[in-house]
């Protein structure tokens, strides 16, 4: 018993902070709306996967379909197996679920890899100029946090109790990194070429 209280110690002390919204009041409390590119598109990329002592890398590719359609196919490094999922709104499907939702990232922050803003709506958004970042806090208490540079989103934080639990993050040298704080996990995707790319409607089939 004494253990697992010091667990939940340790793994709460983990979960950073939010801090204050950075900037100055914003004229629009509107949010722009960043969507999937029209027509289909072909992302492949490499990824990196941690979580705790637990690592893992490997190749993989995403082919999306405007407005709300993503299959996403793993292979992990050195032909030692594979997995796929389709994401469709916000629902995930993958011939196995629970091993999916355990390695992919919830379907806000997923969105937010692939440039998608996809979080709930909720009432109470405040919106701060930091420079050429547009932030937002969305919703009261905050659940979500934002930050858009131009039509690209830059980071996207879920936060809780004011803890920021799970953040998707595109890093300075090219790299999206999600972060799930309390549960030590971290994947890591860097793009290696994407295009318009022409596929059929089996791919939705698993």
């Amino acid at each position: 018993m004494k253990r697992a209280f010091l667990l939940v110690i340790l793994t709460t002390a983990c979960v950073p902070s939010a801090p204050p919204l950075a900037g100055v009041m914003a004229p629009d409390r509107s949010l722009p709306a960043l969507a999937l590119p029209s027509g289909h598109r072909h992302i492949v990329f490499r990824w990196d996967y941690q979580e705790g002592d637990i690592a893992a890398r490997g190749d993989g590719s995403v082919r999306t379909a405007a407005p709300d359609s993503a299959r996403l196919d793993f292979f992990l490094g050195g032909g030692l197996g594979a997995g796929a999922a389709v994401l469709i709104g916000d629902s995930l499907r993958a011939p196995n679920a629970e091993l999916a939702r355990r390695y992919i990232p919830p379907t806000p922050m997923m969105w937010a890899a692939l440039g998608r803003l996809a979080i709930p709506a909720l009432p109470d958004t405040v919106v701060r100029i930091d420079g050429d970042l547009l932030r937002a806090d969305v919703g009261r208490p905050i659940q979500w946090r934002v930050a858009i540079r131009g039509d690209t989103l830059v980071t996207l934080e879920h936060i809780s109790g004011g803890k920021i639990i799970e953040s998707l993050t595109r890093e300075a040298n090219g790299a999206i990194v999600y972060r799930a704080s309390g549960a030590r996990r971290q994947l890591s995707l860097t793009i290696l070429r994407q295009q318009p790319g022409s596929f059929d409607e089996t791919i939705w089939s698993l």
